[in-house]
């Protein structure tokens, strides 16, 4: 059988966001999904202090691995209140929503 070299591609994401952000149409693009990307950082957080795999995530909360892939990926897929609340559960968490009120509220 033949040896495999493993040989991971080196990764600065600050390095790339930085670049990236430079751009306008990636800023803007990048402001627009802050929260969702906010939410998938949580998100990682959470299951990466518990230590589970995303196969035992899927396990606990009933579905499949590439479904929590695509929950943990944010920005395009917008998991409903269920989900949250069962991943949440999946990795020893409770799901809590705030509305903070924006420094300038509208008056309409």
């Amino acid at each position: 059988m033949t040896e495999l070299n493993y040989k991971p591609v080196a990764y600065d994401h600050e390095a790339f966001l930085k670049k990236a952000l430079k751009r306008k149409e990636f800023k803007e693009a990048y402001k627009g999904l802050a929260e969702e990307y906010a939410l998938a950082r949580e998100m990682l957080a959470a299951r990466s202090r518990v230590g589970l795999t995303q196969e035992a995530v899927a396990e606990l909360m009933g579905t499949t691995k590439s479904a929590v892939s695509r929950l943990e990926a944010g920005g395009k897929h917008a998991p409903s209140l269920t989900t949250l609340k069962k991943y949440a559960h999946a990795v020893g968490c409770r799901l809590e929503i705030k509305l903070v009120p924006e420094s300038c509220p509208t008056s309409e």
